[in-house]
């Protein structure tokens, strides 16, 4: 049986991100499983707080007035982000699978690595201040309910969170 790197991810893995997680682990056949939540319910503050940091006005003020995917709007683009990153993991010469969950991907998460499904978790994603500041992020929580090392990588970057 192959080992499986668990990869929780907020937005469709770049190239770059590939590369990044396969070269946690050079020469070792590995299969890799990505979650991605349909994420509908982001937190109004933090939310605002990561806008506001990366300067995007329209979308903080978007998040004020309410403004959040549907369901439907939230499980397409989620589709969208597993299906290029398990294309992305294509195009590296690894094969993927992956599934949605739901908001939170901890819970999704967690069953996987207690069916013995992962041996490690690997989580992408861009840095959000508020939640990585109070440790309230995804490799954060990760660590405080998993029973196996959660590394978190920024998307696009080589800088660990």
């Amino acid at each position: 049986m192959t080992d499986t790197i668990l990869v929780l991810i907020e937005d469709t893995l770049a190239p770059v991100d590939v590369e990044h997680l396969l070269a946690l682990h050079p020469g070792e056949t590995l299969e890799y499983r990505v979650l991605v939540p349909a994420d509908t319910d982001r937190p109004l503050i933090p939310t605002i707080v990561d806008d506001l940091g990366m300067g995007e006005l329209r979308q903080a003020w978007d998040r004020l007035r309410g403004r959040e995917p549907s369901q439907q709007e939230a499980k397409a683009t989620a589709d969208e982000q597993l299906a290029g990153s398990i294309a992305a993991f294509a195009a590296a010469g690894r094969p993927a699978t992956g599934e949605i969950t739901a908001d939170d991907p901890i819970p999704a998460a967690k069953a996987v690595v207690e069916a013995g499904g992962a041996r490690e978790v690997a989580v992408v994603t861009y840095p959000h201040m508020f939640d990585d500041t109070f440790h309230r992020d995804w490799a954060s929580r990760a660590r405080e309910v998993l029973q196996v090392p959660v590394l978190h990588l920024y998307s696009g970057t080589s800088e660990l969170g």
